[in-house]
């Protein structure tokens, strides 16, 4: 009698055994901590209204400053967290003007060539350093310029700050012109450096979508 309860308590003791096996191997595995929600992708749309390009050449002779409009539609939008970007800034090109006619002439018609490549496009591509979805922000954006019928890598110094839905800021970099394939302005008396300083004064509206 004594063996008998002994086994059936041992028998009931294996049985017990393997359903909390078989259950533990048939569970559902446990459930990932949720990932971290990406940043927020930002728009910066460019208002023409409030920005313009600034060039400035030097020579032996003078120091040439000049201005372009910017197209409308123009805007960068980049992710804060991985620094990626895209969109599109375009000038025009045609717009371009010094206080001198006679050189602003010649500029659109033989150096430009603005007739043929009426328009000049900056496209991002990659922000290097941290970029502020509030506030101020200071990095290099690499992208491609569109010039004259031909594409160039370039990098900017850009300085932005955000407020709100709004925001304003600057991008330098250096176009080297004759590199680039563009004719030289130069001649017999006038030498003219082969890089012209560029500034885009932007501002305009800030969204932000995931």
């Amino acid at each position: 009698m004594q063996v008998s309860s002994w086994r059936s308590a041992l028998g009931t003791a294996c049985g017990i055994l393997g359903i909390a096996v078989f259950l533990s191997a048939t569970a559902a595995p446990p459930r990932p901590q949720a990932t971290q929600v990406s940043a927020q992708e930002v728009t910066l749309e460019v208002d023409p209204s409030q920005s313009k390009v600034h060039f400035v050449v030097e020579s032996t002779l003078h120091t040439v400053h000049g201005t372009f409009a910017l197209k409308k539609g123009s805007l960068v939008h980049f992710d804060p967290e991985s620094g990626k970007a895209g969109g599109e800034i375009a000038v025009y090109a045609t717009s371009g003007e010094s206080g001198n006619s006679s050189r602003d002439e010649r500029m659109h018609k033989e150096i430009l060539e603005t007739a043929k490549y009426p328009d000049a496009i900056f496209r991002p591509k990659q922000i290097e350093g941290k970029a502020s979805r509030d506030g101020a922000s200071d990095v290099k954006l690499h992208g491609v310029m569109l010039l004259h019928g031909s594409e160039h890598e370039v990098v900017a110094l850009v300085h932005a700050e955000v407020a709100g839905d709004h925001w304003k800021g600057t991008a330098k970099f250096e176009v080297p012109y004759i590199q680039w394939g563009i004719k030289d302005p130069s001649n017999w008396l006038l030498k003219v450096k082969p890089v012209v300083n560029v500034e885009l004064d932007m501002a305009g509206l800030a969204t932000s979508v995931k």
